[in-house]
């Protein structure tokens, strides 16, 4: 190669290299919603203290940063944040302190600060510990206002819809949509992350959708969805999962490149009875 092509070659990788640089430069997030399952001393052979490794695993495998959780209850959360290293938002469902299933959101602390948080119940006096309309138990909603280290704002809701009351899981998203109007009153990006106990056919699925402020992740995912239809698992290996009822819908301000059910396994055990889904996102 004579001294004149290696100069066109230099020049060339100046000019290139910046222009990949600026490609790759915006940040992204793996943001996931995964119930976890409560520690129920009747699950033989899927106990809390022989999954949960595999559980945090999976999580730091994924490289999650912000995890919507349901159905953890305290001790559950405590194993996970000491482990990851990632502090979490939200009370118990009973009375708002530590009893009960949680609705919590981790986050990686070294790519979010907090700047706000709360929970309100699903019912009509969310303000307090409350069941709602003919939901069979309590059901909440914890939330987070965070910040990237680059200064861009958003909020994260993460919920647990009722697996009996038809009525309480329709009031459930009107409800929901309502307190993200009033919570969110700057319009910053937003995230909602949970277990709905429906299938996309149902009014509750429908009715989140249908002012046009949350679009379902799926959708909206710039690459097909990986992985299996459905995200209930039931601890069972032979079983087909078909049924999706946990979601993850964002706002206008977001993009979406990714959409996943993960369907990890060890030894054809499940480290919980939902899969995780995680989505890669982007701030617009």
């Amino acid at each position: 190669m004579d001294a004149l092509m290696k100069r066109y070659l230099i020049i060339f990788s100046f000019l290139i290299f910046p222009l990949k640089t600026e490609l790759f430069a915006q940040d992204s997030y793996n943001i996931a919603t995964y119930n976890i399952r409560f520690d129920n001393p009747g699950d033989e052979g899927n106990l809390w203290k022989d999954r949960s490794p595999h559980l945090i695993n999976l999580i730091r495998f994924h490289e999650m940063d912000i995890i919507g959780t349901q159905e953890g209850l305290y001790t559950q959360l405590e194993d996970i944040s000491k482990d990851l290293q990632y502090p979490y938002i939200g009370v118990g469902r009973d009375k708002g302190g530590n009893e009960g299933e949680f609705s919590a959101v981790f986050y990686n602390p070294e790519k979010f600060q907090l700047l706000d948080k709360n929970t309100f119940w699903l019912s009509p006096t969310p303000e307090k510990p409350s069941k709602g309309w003919d939901a069979a138990l309590n059901r909440i909603c914890s939330w987070g206002k965070l910040q990237t280290a680059d200064g861009k704002e958003f909020y994260v809701f993460n919920v647990h819809y009722d697996h009996i009351g038809q009525k309480a899981r329709e009031e459930s998203s009107k409800l929901l949509l309502q307190k993200i109007k009033e919570i969110n009153t700057e319009n910053l990006p937003c995230i909602v992350t949970g277990d709905f106990n429906v299938e996309n056919d149902n009014p509750a699925y429908k009715e989140l959708l249908k002012d046009g402020r949350l679009k379902d992740s799926k959708d909206a995912s710039k690459t097909p969805s990986h992985g299996t239809p459905g995200t209930f698992n039931a601890f069972n290996w032979d079983l087909f999962p078909d049924r999706r009822i946990d979601y993850i819908f964002v706002s206008d301000g977001l993009a979406i490149s990714h959409h996943a059910t993960l369907t990890d396994n060890y030894g054809k055990k499940y480290p919980s009875d939902h899969f995780p889904v995680m989505v890669r996102l982007m701030f617009q």
